[in-house]
């Protein structure tokens, strides 16, 4: 079959060539929906990373297309409607780094309980003094977990050795693990009042969307700091930034921003033409990643030599799958 990866880097190239022997398999740094479409007529399974746009131009562009493996979680980058209208079956990578994308968490959860961005910021410059450092012990600590499956249980068992409390809500609750754990499931309002620190491990789906709107967001005890290294349009980032100087939020530690295609590249955002929305976003994330109670990392959290290779592995097990007739990892 011909197959296209895109999004992709030089050192995977050769463990993808290996394990889809047999195939035309090409390789493209560049993303699905900025490439040269018309080179591609011809290609009938499409490999994208989260910056590839799968959107109705692109499926109407390429006539062959009867598979796309996003190598990712999240499917919010692929038009899984239009995808099935014309036949396209779309396979993602359900499990890579549960316990990889937890430790990045509490990564952040230390950097801000122990202001370790401001104490690197500070000594940089030459200056040791302690003034406005001191943190807080985790110990005793409620931390709340919004979504409490795969990743949000390795966060949980994480948050137990830390000897702090756990709340967490789900659509889908499990009494024996909880009881197993540690922890307990409440309504998302009861979390957000008691918890001194929340974090989110849920989908960016239409009805998840500003999950963390202005009027949830109001609902959060007082000086807690909020977590996200999930998808960044789960947070209405305009009621973040008032939470974030009026002191409701007393920090925010963020591995994802809403908008955040639009800041990774100069090009996306100088680019003539974007909508009034979109600036308006890039302004807001600009505004955000300059104060200094939030502590960004560039969507890295997944980002360990172990989970990309188990990425890598699952994708090519979901090509060869779809190859055989007996495709896997399904989005429905």
């Amino acid at each position: 079959m011909r197959i296209a990866f895109f999004e992709i880097h030089e050192w995977e190239v050769p463990f993808l060539r290996e394990r889809l022997a047999g195939h035309e398999v090409s390789f493209h740094p560049d993303k699905l929906h900025e490439a040269g479409l018309a080179r591609f007529q011809d290609v009938e399974i499409v490999s994208v990373f989260i910056y590839s746009r799968v959107d109705a131009r692109v499926v109407e562009s390429l006539p062959r297309l009867r598979f796309v493996a996003t190598r990712s979680t999240g499917v919010d980058h692929v038009d899984c409607a239009t995808c099935r209208g014309r036949g396209i079956e779309v396979a993602n990578v359900p499990s890579y780094g549960e316990y990889t994308v937890a430790e990045h968490t509490f990564a952040l959860i230390l950097s801000l309980s122990r202001h370790l961005h401001k104490s690197y910021v500070r000594v940089t410059k030459g200056n040791f003094s302690r003034e406005g450092l001191t943190g807080f012990d985790l110990k005793g600590k409620t931390l709340g977990v919004i979504g409490a499956g795969r990743i949000g249980l390795h966060v949980i068992k994480i948050a137990r050795g830390f000897g702090m409390e756990v709340l967490a809500t789900d659509t889908r609750q499990d009494a024996f693990v909880a009881e197993l754990m540690g922890f307990r499931y409440v309504p998302v309002e009861d979390l957000l009042a008691n918890s001194d620190i929340i974090t989110l491990h849920m989908p960016d789906t239409p009805a998840t969307h500003h999950f963390l709107n202005a009027e949830r967001i109001g609902l959060i005890r007082k000086g807690a700091l909020l977590i996200n290294t999930a998808r960044g349009g789960l947070v209405d980032t305009e009621a973040l930034l008032k939470a974030l100087e009026s002191g409701q939020l007393a920090g925010a530690g963020l591995d994802v921003l809403e908008g955040e295609q639009y800041i990774s590249e100069e090009q996306e955002m100088l680019r003539a033409g974007q909508p009034l929305e979109v600036l308006q976003q890039i302004v807001r994330d600009q505004i955000l990643l300059r104060r200094e109670n939030v502590a960004f990392t560039p969507h890295n959290a997944f980002n360990s030599r172990e989970a990309l290779l188990r990425i890598l592995e699952t994708t090519a097990e979901n090509i060869r799958g779809f190859a055989e007739g007996a495709p896997r990892n399904l989005v429905s």
